[in-house]
């Protein structure tokens, strides 16, 4: 659960992939679980800056305006799903995810 809460340092400046990396590299070796649900997370935050990035640079072609704050919100909802997920016991697997690490 931690890796996918720890997303939401990126609310006080952190990027959001730092906290589920730390969480992921500290943990992974102690449970396939927590393995999993750190790649899924590290994976899902990686992909939403790379969004996030394109979303920025097409703000200078107007489209950007509209595709920043879907991105962000539909981050900002996923996160809380998947950590919500966790919290139960279950996997969550991100839409729109590129998978960077297997």
């Amino acid at each position: 659960m931690a890796a996918h809460l720890s997303a939401l340092l990126t609310l006080v400046g952190i990027p959001s992939v730092i906290g589920p990396l730390v969480v992921w590299l500290m943990k992974k070796d102690s449970s396939p679980t927590v393995d999993a649900h750190g790649k899924e997370a590290v994976n899902f935050n990686l992909s939403f800056m790379l969004y996030g990035v394109v979303s920025f640079v097409l703000v200078f072609v107007l489209i950007g305006f509209l595709l920043l704050p879907i991105v962000l919100i539909a981050w900002f909802v996923l996160v809380i799903v998947g950590t919500l997920n966790a919290s139960r016991g279950e996997f969550y697997r991100y839409p729109l995810t590129i998978r960077f690490i297997k």
